[in-house]
């Protein structure tokens, strides 16, 4: 079968054109093979872009443990980049995920997502964790991110204290990813992410961007239409539109980059 490795703002994958791949595959099977950094291809997950009789493509997404996610962020972008690549889509198109329809145009220097409308957001969660009291958000941006305000990023355990977190029994049964936000102005802010699923910090995280970005404005610590969001991997912008409360038309933007192409065998 014949893959690509992409690259999203730092959070890379395998993606894989399954219109034209020899027959049905065991996709969370072959995630947990190829995906990891020592044995497999090296990404933090498998992108699978399939046939749909009403949108341009059919889009999954299959983490490095072989679990399926509704939503991802800077895989949708890239998933977008690879569609327009291979003729499966022009450079403003539609897809399928779990969590809903995805619109997405391919820009010149970057790709952009409309991504589903935020939902579910929490305000003031305590949390009892490892012997301490912390206080977080949440909210789902097609998947559950919990997002926890500190004034020292580069100090927080967050693979550690974001594993506490992803269990925590407010988020059960599902778990969460877990999003540590910085204030930097009123317009941008520095997230780092540990990704359920992945089970460790990624460089990037797209629905987490989105997460702490809307968490972010909604309780004052930022304002405006468009926020910078800074992560590991490098930057991201998240363009804003409120209706009677309710956060819509969200757009995700940042850079995708094709790595490289190669076959695997199963």
């Amino acid at each position: 079968m014949a893959f690509t490795k992409m690259s999203g703002t730092g959070n890379d994958f395998i993606v894989v054109d399954a219109f034209h791949a020899p027959g049905e595959a065991d996709w969370p099977a072959l995630a947990a093979r190829f995906c990891p950094r020592r044995t497999g291809v090296g990404v933090d997950g498998l992108l699978v872009l399939s046939p749909d009789d009403e949108v341009d493509f059919a889009y999954r997404i299959f983490n490095a443990d072989g679990s399926e996610a509704e939503m991802c962020g800077n895989g949708a972008r890239c998933a977008a980049a690879f569609a327009l690549r291979h003729g499966i889509a022009g450079k403003s198109m539609s897809f399928r995920t779990l969590a809903g329809i995805v619109e997405a145009r391919v820009n010149p220097e970057d790709v952009s997502i409309r991504v589903t409308d935020p939902k579910d957001l929490r305000r003031d969660i305590t949390l009892e964790v490892d012997g301490r009291t912390l206080s977080a958000w949440s909210v789902n941006t097609g998947v559950p991110h919990a997002v926890v305000f500190t004034d020292e990023l580069d100090a927080v355990p967050v693979d550690s204290l974001g594993r506490a977190i992803r269990r925590h029994p407010a988020f059960s049964p599902a778990g969460t990813n877990v999003d540590f936000v910085q204030r930097v102005s009123g317009s941008s802010i520095r997230v780092r992410t540990y990704e359920r699923g992945v089970e460790g910090e990624t460089l990037a995280c797209g629905t987490g961007a989105v997460a702490s970005a809307v968490v972010s404005h909604a309780a004052g610590r930022v304002s405006g239409s468009s926020v910078e969001v800074g992560m590991p991997g490098g930057g991201l912008k998240i363009g804003l539109s409120t209706d009677n409360g309710e956060y819509t038309d969200v757009w995700l933007t940042g850079e995708v980059s094709f790595i490289f192409t190669g076959t695997i065998e199963f």
